[in-house]
Protein backbone atom coordinates (compact mmCIF):
# COMPACT_ATOMS: atom_id res chain seq x y z
CA UNK A 1 0.00 0.00 0.00
CA UNK A 2 1.38 3.40 -1.06
CA UNK A 3 1.44 5.91 1.77
CA UNK A 4 -0.52 9.12 1.11
CA UNK A 5 1.73 12.13 1.00
CA UNK A 6 -0.65 15.03 0.27
CA UNK A 7 -4.22 15.97 1.11
CA UNK A 8 -5.77 16.10 -2.36
CA UNK A 9 -5.10 15.47 -5.97
CA UNK A 10 -7.24 16.00 -9.06
CA UNK A 11 -6.50 13.72 -12.00
CA UNK A 12 -7.68 13.19 -15.58
CA UNK A 13 -8.12 16.92 -16.16
CA UNK A 14 -7.34 19.58 -18.72
CA UNK A 15 -5.48 21.93 -16.41
CA UNK A 16 -5.33 25.61 -17.36
CA UNK A 17 -2.01 26.92 -16.04
CA UNK A 18 -0.24 30.25 -16.60
CA UNK A 19 1.90 28.48 -19.22
CA UNK A 20 -1.05 26.92 -21.07
CA UNK A 21 -3.40 23.97 -20.87
CA UNK A 22 -1.98 20.56 -20.07
CA UNK A 23 -3.43 17.07 -19.69
CA UNK A 24 -2.85 15.78 -16.19
CA UNK A 25 -3.69 16.96 -12.73
CA UNK A 26 -2.89 18.95 -9.61
CA UNK A 27 -1.77 17.99 -6.10
CA UNK A 28 -2.52 20.12 -3.05
CA UNK A 29 -1.39 19.94 0.54
CA UNK A 30 -2.23 22.16 3.49
CA UNK A 31 -4.25 24.40 1.18
CA UNK A 32 -1.44 25.02 -1.30
CA UNK A 33 -0.74 23.70 -4.79
CA UNK A 34 2.33 21.47 -4.51
CA UNK A 35 2.33 19.80 -7.91
CA UNK A 36 1.04 20.39 -11.44
CA UNK A 37 1.69 17.94 -14.23
CA UNK A 38 1.09 14.45 -15.51
CA UNK A 39 -0.45 12.04 -13.04
CA UNK A 40 2.68 9.91 -12.87
CA UNK A 41 4.56 12.91 -11.50
CA UNK A 42 2.01 13.75 -8.82
CA UNK A 43 2.25 12.38 -5.28
CA UNK A 44 -0.40 10.08 -3.86
CA UNK A 45 -3.14 11.73 -1.86
CA UNK A 46 -5.61 11.03 0.91
CA UNK A 47 -8.44 12.17 -1.39
CA UNK A 48 -8.52 11.92 -5.17
CA UNK A 49 -10.99 13.43 -7.64
CA UNK A 50 -11.32 12.16 -11.20
CA UNK A 51 -12.14 15.18 -13.37
CA UNK A 52 -13.44 12.93 -16.18
CA UNK A 53 -11.48 14.84 -18.79
CA UNK A 54 -13.05 18.18 -17.87
CA UNK A 55 -11.26 21.48 -17.42
CA UNK A 56 -9.59 22.30 -14.13
CA UNK A 57 -9.21 26.06 -13.79
CA UNK A 58 -8.28 28.51 -11.04
CA UNK A 59 -11.31 29.75 -9.12
CA UNK A 60 -12.66 33.00 -10.48
CA UNK A 61 -11.74 36.23 -8.68
CA UNK A 62 -14.71 38.60 -8.55
CA UNK A 63 -13.29 42.11 -8.15
CA UNK A 64 -16.63 43.91 -7.97
CA UNK A 65 -19.27 43.14 -5.34
CA UNK A 66 -21.29 45.25 -2.91
CA UNK A 67 -22.14 43.49 0.33
CA UNK A 68 -24.28 45.16 2.96
CA UNK A 69 -26.13 47.76 0.88
CA UNK A 70 -29.68 46.61 1.63
CA UNK A 71 -30.54 49.44 4.02
CA UNK A 72 -34.13 48.13 4.17
CA UNK A 73 -33.45 45.34 6.69
CA UNK A 74 -30.06 45.97 8.30
CA UNK A 75 -27.70 48.76 9.10
CA UNK A 76 -24.53 48.61 7.03
CA UNK A 77 -22.42 46.57 9.43
CA UNK A 78 -25.15 44.00 10.06
CA UNK A 79 -25.80 43.72 6.34
CA UNK A 80 -22.12 43.20 5.63
CA UNK A 81 -21.97 40.24 8.00
CA UNK A 82 -25.20 38.82 6.59
CA UNK A 83 -24.16 39.14 2.94
CA UNK A 84 -20.73 37.65 3.45
CA UNK A 85 -22.41 34.40 4.45
CA UNK A 86 -25.28 34.28 1.94
CA UNK A 87 -23.50 35.63 -1.13
CA UNK A 88 -20.20 33.78 -0.76
CA UNK A 89 -22.24 30.61 -0.32
CA UNK A 90 -23.51 31.30 -3.82
CA UNK A 91 -19.99 32.14 -4.95
CA UNK A 92 -18.59 28.69 -4.22
CA UNK A 93 -21.54 27.01 -5.93
CA UNK A 94 -20.74 29.13 -8.98
CA UNK A 95 -16.96 28.69 -9.01
CA UNK A 96 -15.82 32.02 -7.50
CA UNK A 97 -13.18 31.51 -4.81
CA UNK A 98 -11.96 35.04 -4.04
CA UNK A 99 -13.88 38.29 -3.78
CA UNK A 100 -13.02 41.99 -3.50
CA UNK A 101 -15.84 43.92 -1.84
CA UNK A 102 -16.45 47.67 -1.88
CA UNK A 103 -16.66 49.35 1.50
CA UNK A 104 -19.27 52.11 1.61
CA UNK A 105 -20.14 54.38 4.49
CA UNK A 106 -20.18 58.11 5.10
CA UNK A 107 -18.08 57.77 8.25
CA UNK A 108 -14.28 57.27 8.12
CA UNK A 109 -13.24 53.71 7.33
CA UNK A 110 -10.12 53.34 9.43
CA UNK A 111 -11.81 53.17 12.88
CA UNK A 112 -13.86 50.21 11.60
CA UNK A 113 -11.10 48.20 9.93
CA UNK A 114 -11.00 45.58 12.67
CA UNK A 115 -14.72 45.00 12.17
CA UNK A 116 -14.41 44.84 8.38
CA UNK A 117 -11.72 42.18 8.65
CA UNK A 118 -13.66 40.21 11.25
CA UNK A 119 -16.93 40.38 9.28
CA UNK A 120 -15.38 38.43 6.42
CA UNK A 121 -13.14 36.16 8.44
CA UNK A 122 -16.06 34.92 10.51
CA UNK A 123 -18.82 34.76 7.88
CA UNK A 124 -17.30 34.19 4.43
CA UNK A 125 -16.80 30.89 2.62
CA UNK A 126 -13.87 32.36 0.64
CA UNK A 127 -10.90 34.68 1.12
CA UNK A 128 -11.57 38.36 0.53
CA UNK A 129 -10.07 41.82 0.06
CA UNK A 130 -11.52 45.33 0.07
CA UNK A 131 -11.78 48.43 -2.08
CA UNK A 132 -12.93 51.69 -0.46
CA UNK A 133 -15.51 54.01 -2.02
CA UNK A 134 -14.10 57.52 -1.66
CA UNK A 135 -16.97 60.01 -1.58
CA UNK A 136 -16.20 62.30 1.37
CA UNK A 137 -13.26 64.66 1.89
CA UNK A 138 -12.19 62.70 4.96
CA UNK A 139 -12.08 59.52 2.81
CA UNK A 140 -9.54 61.21 0.54
CA UNK A 141 -7.50 62.14 3.61
CA UNK A 142 -7.58 58.48 4.74
CA UNK A 143 -5.99 57.11 1.56
CA UNK A 144 -2.38 56.80 2.86
CA UNK A 145 -3.48 54.99 6.02
CA UNK A 146 -5.97 52.83 4.11
CA UNK A 147 -3.04 51.72 1.97
CA UNK A 148 -1.18 50.74 5.13
CA UNK A 149 -4.27 48.77 6.20
CA UNK A 150 -4.14 46.75 2.97
CA UNK A 151 -6.67 48.71 0.87
CA UNK A 152 -4.98 50.10 -2.23
CA UNK A 153 -7.95 50.65 -4.55
CA UNK A 154 -10.41 53.53 -4.26
CA UNK A 155 -13.67 54.04 -6.09
CA UNK A 156 -15.16 57.34 -7.22
CA UNK A 157 -18.69 57.82 -8.59
CA UNK A 158 -17.98 60.34 -11.34
CA UNK A 159 -20.53 62.03 -11.21
CA UNK A 160 -23.27 59.45 -10.70
CA UNK A 161 -25.59 59.31 -7.65
CA UNK A 162 -25.98 63.03 -7.53
CA UNK A 163 -29.69 62.28 -8.09
CA UNK A 164 -29.93 58.46 -8.38
CA UNK A 165 -30.45 56.26 -5.29
CA UNK A 166 -29.93 59.01 -2.70
CA UNK A 167 -30.69 56.47 0.05
CA UNK A 168 -27.17 55.07 -0.43
CA UNK A 169 -25.70 58.31 0.85
CA UNK A 170 -23.05 58.57 -1.87
CA UNK A 171 -21.97 62.18 -2.30
CA UNK A 172 -21.34 63.80 -5.67
CA UNK A 173 -17.80 63.68 -7.05
CA UNK A 174 -16.78 66.27 -9.60
CA UNK A 175 -13.63 66.65 -11.67
CA UNK A 176 -11.89 68.44 -8.80
CA UNK A 177 -12.26 65.51 -6.43
CA UNK A 178 -11.31 63.11 -9.22
CA UNK A 179 -8.09 65.08 -9.72
CA UNK A 180 -7.33 65.04 -5.99
CA UNK A 181 -7.85 61.29 -5.69
CA UNK A 182 -5.85 60.43 -8.82
CA UNK A 183 -3.02 62.68 -7.69
CA UNK A 184 -2.98 61.16 -4.19
CA UNK A 185 -3.11 57.57 -5.44
CA UNK A 186 -0.32 58.16 -7.97
CA UNK A 187 2.06 57.98 -4.99
CA UNK A 188 0.56 54.76 -3.54
CA UNK A 189 2.50 51.67 -4.72
CA UNK A 190 -0.01 49.40 -6.41
CA UNK A 191 -2.74 52.00 -5.98
CA UNK A 192 -5.63 52.23 -8.45
CA UNK A 193 -8.57 54.64 -8.74
CA UNK A 194 -11.79 52.95 -9.85
CA UNK A 195 -14.56 54.87 -11.59
CA UNK A 196 -18.28 54.56 -12.06
CA UNK A 197 -18.23 56.65 -15.22
CA UNK A 198 -21.60 58.23 -16.02
CA UNK A 199 -22.57 61.86 -16.45
CA UNK A 200 -25.66 62.46 -14.37
CA UNK A 201 -25.96 66.11 -15.40
CA UNK A 202 -27.04 64.87 -18.82
CA UNK A 203 -28.87 61.81 -17.47
CA UNK A 204 -31.20 63.81 -15.20
CA UNK A 205 -32.31 65.93 -18.16
CA UNK A 206 -33.02 62.87 -20.29
CA UNK A 207 -34.79 61.17 -17.38
CA UNK A 208 -37.12 64.13 -16.89
CA UNK A 209 -37.89 64.25 -20.62
CA UNK A 210 -38.77 60.56 -20.76
CA UNK A 211 -40.88 60.72 -17.63
CA UNK A 212 -42.77 63.68 -19.09
CA UNK A 213 -43.54 61.48 -22.10
CA UNK A 214 -45.05 58.89 -19.78
CA UNK A 215 -42.35 56.30 -20.47
CA UNK A 216 -42.01 53.54 -17.85
CA UNK A 217 -40.20 50.67 -19.59
CA UNK A 218 -36.74 49.14 -19.50
CA UNK A 219 -35.64 50.69 -22.83
CA UNK A 220 -36.50 54.09 -21.33
CA UNK A 221 -34.02 53.42 -18.51
CA UNK A 222 -31.31 52.85 -21.15
CA UNK A 223 -32.34 55.96 -23.06
CA UNK A 224 -32.20 58.01 -19.87
CA UNK A 225 -28.44 57.42 -19.60
CA UNK A 226 -27.35 57.17 -23.26
CA UNK A 227 -23.95 55.92 -24.38
CA UNK A 228 -22.60 59.45 -24.45
CA UNK A 229 -23.04 59.68 -20.65
CA UNK A 230 -20.40 57.00 -20.19
CA UNK A 231 -18.18 58.16 -23.04
CA UNK A 232 -17.99 61.75 -21.73
CA UNK A 233 -16.77 60.63 -18.34
CA UNK A 234 -14.26 58.04 -19.60
CA UNK A 235 -12.74 60.70 -21.84
CA UNK A 236 -12.28 63.01 -18.84
CA UNK A 237 -10.90 60.16 -16.74
CA UNK A 238 -8.37 59.37 -19.47
CA UNK A 239 -7.23 62.98 -19.62
CA UNK A 240 -6.99 63.35 -15.85
CA UNK A 241 -5.16 60.03 -15.50
CA UNK A 242 -2.62 61.12 -18.10
CA UNK A 243 -2.26 64.53 -16.41
CA UNK A 244 -1.60 63.02 -12.97
CA UNK A 245 0.42 60.04 -14.27
CA UNK A 246 -1.83 57.86 -12.13
CA UNK A 247 -3.69 54.57 -12.65
CA UNK A 248 -7.41 54.32 -13.48
CA UNK A 249 -9.89 51.49 -13.89
CA UNK A 250 -13.38 51.82 -15.34
CA UNK A 251 -15.81 49.55 -13.52
CA UNK A 252 -18.71 47.87 -15.37
CA UNK A 253 -17.96 49.50 -18.74
CA UNK A 254 -21.03 49.06 -20.93
CA UNK A 255 -20.47 50.85 -24.23
CA UNK A 256 -18.56 50.32 -27.45
CA UNK A 257 -17.54 53.97 -27.26
CA UNK A 258 -15.85 53.21 -23.94
CA UNK A 259 -13.79 50.44 -25.56
CA UNK A 260 -12.68 52.86 -28.28
CA UNK A 261 -11.65 55.55 -25.78
CA UNK A 262 -9.73 53.12 -23.57
CA UNK A 263 -7.92 51.71 -26.60
CA UNK A 264 -6.86 55.19 -27.68
CA UNK A 265 -5.43 56.08 -24.25
CA UNK A 266 -3.76 52.69 -23.83
CA UNK A 267 -1.94 53.22 -27.13
CA UNK A 268 -0.61 56.49 -25.67
CA UNK A 269 0.74 54.61 -22.66
CA UNK A 270 -1.86 55.89 -20.19
CA UNK A 271 -2.68 53.42 -17.41
CA UNK A 272 -6.41 53.34 -18.14
CA UNK A 273 -8.09 49.93 -18.03
CA UNK A 274 -11.60 48.58 -17.81
CA UNK A 275 -13.83 45.73 -16.73
CA UNK A 276 -17.19 44.71 -18.10
CA UNK A 277 -20.00 42.51 -16.78
CA UNK A 278 -21.62 39.27 -17.98
CA UNK A 279 -24.94 41.13 -18.27
CA UNK A 280 -23.52 43.56 -20.85
CA UNK A 281 -22.08 40.65 -22.83
CA UNK A 282 -25.39 38.76 -22.83
CA UNK A 283 -28.31 41.19 -22.74
CA UNK A 284 -29.35 44.23 -24.76
CA UNK A 285 -31.56 47.21 -24.02
CA UNK A 286 -34.49 46.03 -26.14
CA UNK A 287 -35.26 43.07 -23.84
CA UNK A 288 -38.39 44.57 -22.27
CA UNK A 289 -39.34 41.19 -20.77
CA UNK A 290 -36.60 41.69 -18.15
CA UNK A 291 -38.68 44.44 -16.55
CA UNK A 292 -37.16 46.10 -13.51
CA UNK A 293 -34.90 43.06 -13.01
CA UNK A 294 -32.99 44.41 -16.00
CA UNK A 295 -32.49 47.84 -14.41
CA UNK A 296 -28.71 48.00 -14.08
CA UNK A 297 -26.54 51.05 -13.59
CA UNK A 298 -25.11 51.78 -16.12
CA UNK A 299 -27.96 50.44 -18.23
CA UNK A 300 -28.05 47.71 -20.84
CA UNK A 301 -26.94 48.87 -24.29
CA UNK A 302 -27.51 47.94 -27.94
CA UNK A 303 -26.10 45.10 -29.98
CA UNK A 304 -23.22 47.20 -31.35
CA UNK A 305 -21.87 47.80 -27.84
CA UNK A 306 -22.28 44.14 -26.91
CA UNK A 307 -20.26 43.10 -29.98
CA UNK A 308 -17.56 45.71 -29.32
CA UNK A 309 -17.18 44.62 -25.69
CA UNK A 310 -16.55 41.02 -26.79
CA UNK A 311 -13.95 42.33 -29.27
CA UNK A 312 -12.31 44.33 -26.49
CA UNK A 313 -12.06 41.23 -24.32
CA UNK A 314 -10.42 39.23 -27.08
CA UNK A 315 -7.93 41.93 -28.06
CA UNK A 316 -6.93 42.95 -24.53
CA UNK A 317 -8.42 46.43 -24.42
CA UNK A 318 -10.93 45.15 -21.86
CA UNK A 319 -8.81 43.06 -19.55
CA UNK A 320 -11.08 42.35 -16.59
CA UNK A 321 -14.49 40.91 -15.75
CA UNK A 322 -16.57 41.32 -12.60
CA UNK A 323 -20.22 41.10 -11.60
CA UNK A 324 -21.31 44.22 -9.66
CA UNK A 325 -23.26 41.79 -7.48
CA UNK A 326 -25.50 43.88 -5.23
CA UNK A 327 -27.91 41.68 -3.26
CA UNK A 328 -31.41 42.85 -2.41
CA UNK A 329 -34.50 40.85 -1.69
CA UNK A 330 -36.90 40.96 -4.59
CA UNK A 331 -39.54 43.02 -2.80
CA UNK A 332 -36.99 45.79 -2.25
CA UNK A 333 -35.60 45.58 -5.78
CA UNK A 334 -39.12 45.95 -7.20
CA UNK A 335 -40.22 48.46 -4.52
CA UNK A 336 -43.25 46.25 -4.03
CA UNK A 337 -44.61 46.82 -7.55
CA UNK A 338 -43.63 43.58 -9.27
CA UNK A 339 -41.26 42.72 -12.07
CA UNK A 340 -42.92 45.17 -14.46
CA UNK A 341 -43.47 47.96 -11.97
CA UNK A 342 -42.03 51.48 -11.84
CA UNK A 343 -38.71 51.47 -13.72
CA UNK A 344 -37.74 54.83 -12.21
CA UNK A 345 -38.25 53.80 -8.58
CA UNK A 346 -36.81 50.25 -8.73
CA UNK A 347 -33.33 49.72 -7.30
CA UNK A 348 -30.61 49.67 -9.99
CA UNK A 349 -28.34 46.64 -9.91
CA UNK A 350 -28.26 42.98 -10.83
CA UNK A 351 -28.63 40.17 -8.33
CA UNK A 352 -26.87 36.81 -7.92
CA UNK A 353 -24.15 37.87 -10.35
CA UNK A 354 -21.42 36.11 -8.42
CA UNK A 355 -23.10 32.73 -8.85
CA UNK A 356 -23.85 33.05 -12.56
CA UNK A 357 -20.45 34.65 -13.36
CA UNK A 358 -18.69 31.45 -14.41
CA UNK A 359 -21.71 29.64 -15.94
CA UNK A 360 -22.62 32.63 -18.12
CA UNK A 361 -19.06 33.12 -19.34
CA UNK A 362 -18.76 29.42 -20.17
CA UNK A 363 -22.14 29.35 -21.88
CA UNK A 364 -22.00 32.68 -23.73
CA UNK A 365 -18.24 32.85 -24.17
CA UNK A 366 -16.38 29.56 -24.46
CA UNK A 367 -19.25 27.44 -25.78
CA UNK A 368 -20.23 30.08 -28.33
CA UNK A 369 -16.59 30.42 -29.48
CA UNK A 370 -16.50 34.10 -28.53
CA UNK A 371 -13.48 33.61 -26.27
CA UNK A 372 -11.01 30.81 -25.56
CA UNK A 373 -10.89 29.05 -22.21
CA UNK A 374 -7.34 30.31 -21.68
CA UNK A 375 -8.32 33.94 -22.33
CA UNK A 376 -11.38 33.56 -20.12
CA UNK A 377 -9.20 32.36 -17.25
CA UNK A 378 -6.99 35.40 -17.82
CA UNK A 379 -9.78 37.96 -17.60
CA UNK A 380 -11.77 36.28 -14.82
CA UNK A 381 -8.97 34.97 -12.59
CA UNK A 382 -5.36 35.87 -13.38
CA UNK A 383 -5.81 39.49 -14.45
CA UNK A 384 -8.22 40.26 -11.61
CA UNK A 385 -5.73 38.82 -9.16
CA UNK A 386 -2.84 40.75 -10.70
CA UNK A 387 -4.63 44.10 -10.80
CA UNK A 388 -5.58 43.93 -7.13
CA UNK A 389 -2.27 42.62 -5.79
CA UNK A 390 -3.44 39.04 -5.17
CA UNK A 391 -1.34 37.18 -7.76
CA UNK A 392 0.14 34.55 -7.72
CA UNK A 393 -1.44 33.55 -4.43
CA UNK A 394 -4.80 33.80 -6.21
CA UNK A 395 -5.78 33.51 -9.86
CA UNK A 396 -3.41 30.74 -10.94
CA UNK A 397 -2.88 27.01 -10.76
CA UNK A 398 0.84 26.96 -9.99
CA UNK A 399 3.09 25.55 -7.31
CA UNK A 400 2.90 27.77 -4.24
CA UNK A 401 -0.49 29.26 -5.12
CA UNK A 402 -3.56 28.74 -2.97
CA UNK A 403 -5.39 25.56 -3.99
CA UNK A 404 -8.56 27.38 -5.14
CA UNK A 405 -9.75 25.45 -8.18
CA UNK A 406 -12.88 24.59 -10.15
CA UNK A 407 -13.71 21.62 -12.34
CA UNK A 408 -15.91 22.74 -15.24
CA UNK A 409 -18.05 20.48 -17.41
CA UNK A 410 -18.69 22.37 -20.65
CA UNK A 411 -21.59 20.06 -21.52
CA UNK A 412 -23.46 20.27 -18.22
CA UNK A 413 -26.59 22.44 -18.45
CA UNK A 414 -29.15 23.96 -16.13
CA UNK A 415 -32.09 26.32 -16.42
CA UNK A 416 -31.72 29.38 -14.22
CA UNK A 417 -34.71 29.14 -11.87
CA UNK A 418 -35.42 29.64 -8.18
CA UNK A 419 -33.42 26.51 -7.34
CA UNK A 420 -30.38 27.43 -9.43
CA UNK A 421 -29.04 29.87 -6.85
CA UNK A 422 -27.77 29.44 -3.29
CA UNK A 423 -27.58 33.08 -2.22
CA UNK A 424 -30.04 35.32 -0.39
CA UNK A 425 -33.67 34.31 -0.88
CA UNK A 426 -35.81 34.88 -2.83
CA UNK A 427 -33.53 34.52 -5.83
CA UNK A 428 -33.78 36.27 -9.19
CA UNK A 429 -31.57 37.75 -11.91
CA UNK A 430 -31.49 38.94 -15.50
CA UNK A 431 -30.77 35.34 -16.52
CA UNK A 432 -33.89 33.87 -14.92
CA UNK A 433 -35.49 31.31 -17.24
CA UNK A 434 -32.43 30.91 -19.48
CA UNK A 435 -30.49 27.67 -19.97
CA UNK A 436 -26.77 27.90 -19.31
CA UNK A 437 -24.31 25.27 -20.54
CA UNK A 438 -20.90 24.96 -18.92
CA UNK A 439 -21.17 24.50 -15.16
CA UNK A 440 -18.90 23.71 -12.22
CA UNK A 441 -18.95 20.17 -10.88
CA UNK A 442 -16.49 20.77 -8.02
CA UNK A 443 -15.28 23.91 -6.27
CA UNK A 444 -12.13 23.53 -4.18
CA UNK A 445 -11.28 26.27 -1.67
CA UNK A 446 -7.97 26.17 0.15
CA UNK A 447 -7.40 22.57 -0.91
CA UNK A 448 -10.75 21.37 0.46
CA UNK A 449 -13.78 20.39 -1.62
CA UNK A 450 -16.37 23.06 -0.83
CA UNK A 451 -19.05 22.03 -3.35
CA UNK A 452 -19.36 18.70 -5.16
CA UNK A 453 -22.12 18.13 -7.73
CA UNK A 454 -24.21 20.86 -6.14
CA UNK A 455 -23.78 19.62 -2.56
CA UNK A 456 -22.40 22.12 -0.07
CA UNK A 457 -19.58 20.53 1.95
CA UNK A 458 -18.03 23.62 3.55
CA UNK A 459 -18.83 25.84 6.51
CA UNK A 460 -18.52 29.63 6.59
CA UNK A 461 -15.80 31.33 8.59
CA UNK A 462 -12.08 30.86 9.21
CA UNK A 463 -11.28 32.74 6.00
CA UNK A 464 -8.47 35.21 5.34
CA UNK A 465 -8.51 38.96 4.82
CA UNK A 466 -6.08 39.58 1.97
CA UNK A 467 -4.20 42.68 3.07
CA UNK A 468 -2.36 44.18 0.11
CA UNK A 469 1.02 45.71 0.67
CA UNK A 470 3.32 47.54 -1.76
CA UNK A 471 4.15 44.20 -3.40
CA UNK A 472 0.65 42.71 -3.08
CA UNK A 473 -0.36 39.92 -0.71
CA UNK A 474 2.19 37.67 0.90
CA UNK A 475 2.44 34.01 -0.03
CA UNK A 476 2.87 33.21 3.65
CA UNK A 477 -0.24 31.75 5.24
CA UNK A 478 -1.46 32.17 8.78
Amino acid sequence: MVESTVDLRVVNARVVTPEGTISGGVAADDGIVVGVGTESNLPDAAHEIDADGNYLIPGFVDPHVHWGLSRYEYDYHEGLEHDFETETRGAIHGGVTTVVNFLLQQEPYLPDMDFFERAGEQNSYIDFAYHAIVHQDHHVEEIPELAEAGIRSYKVFFNWYKHASPELGIDHSDAGRVYRVLDEVADVPGGVVMFHAENEDLAIERREELQAEGRNDLPAWSESAPNICEAMQIEQIGQLTEYTDSRAYIVHMSTGEGVDICERYQRKGVNLHAETLPAFLSHTSDQEDLGVWGKISPPLRGEASRTRLWEGLRTGVVDYLGTDHCPHKIEFKEKGEGKHGDIWEAIPGDNNGIEYFLPVMMSEGVNENRISMERLVEVCAANNAKRWGLYPRKGAIAEGSDADMVIVDLEKSAVVDDDFYHTMEPRYSTFHGEELTGLPTHTIVGGEVAVEDGELLAEPGDRTYLSRGPEGVTLERR
